[in-house]
């Protein structure tokens, strides 16, 4: 058992939470296809955050393993959404 007060556990889930409603917000009201593309990428950085707090408050740490894995695959789609607006193949 970890031995973090619960007041530190509740602020990381309410600074997640904030994190992921402006994440969600820019998705929605993004003006250009590129800022939605931003908030998407945002909302898998705040994912793979979430992923690691929930391994380390569980002392279960196979979801760091599962976020970096997480990471790349994210990483890999911006890439591909980046090349496909600049017309490459």
């Amino acid at each position: 058992m970890n031995s973090l007060p619960l007041w530190l556990e509740i602020t990381v889930g309410v600074f997640i939470g904030l994190a992921t409603l402006m994440a969600v917000w820019r998705i929605i009201r993004g003006p250009t296809l590129s800022d939605r593309v931003v908030g998407l990428d945002a909302a898998t950085t705040i994912t793979m955050v979430l992923l690691v707090m929930i391994g380390f408050f569980s002392n279960r740490y196979i979801y760091l393993d599962v976020s970096l894995v997480y990471g790349v695959l994210a990483f890999l789609g911006v890439v591909a959404i980046a090349r496909y607006f600049e017309g490459g193949v």
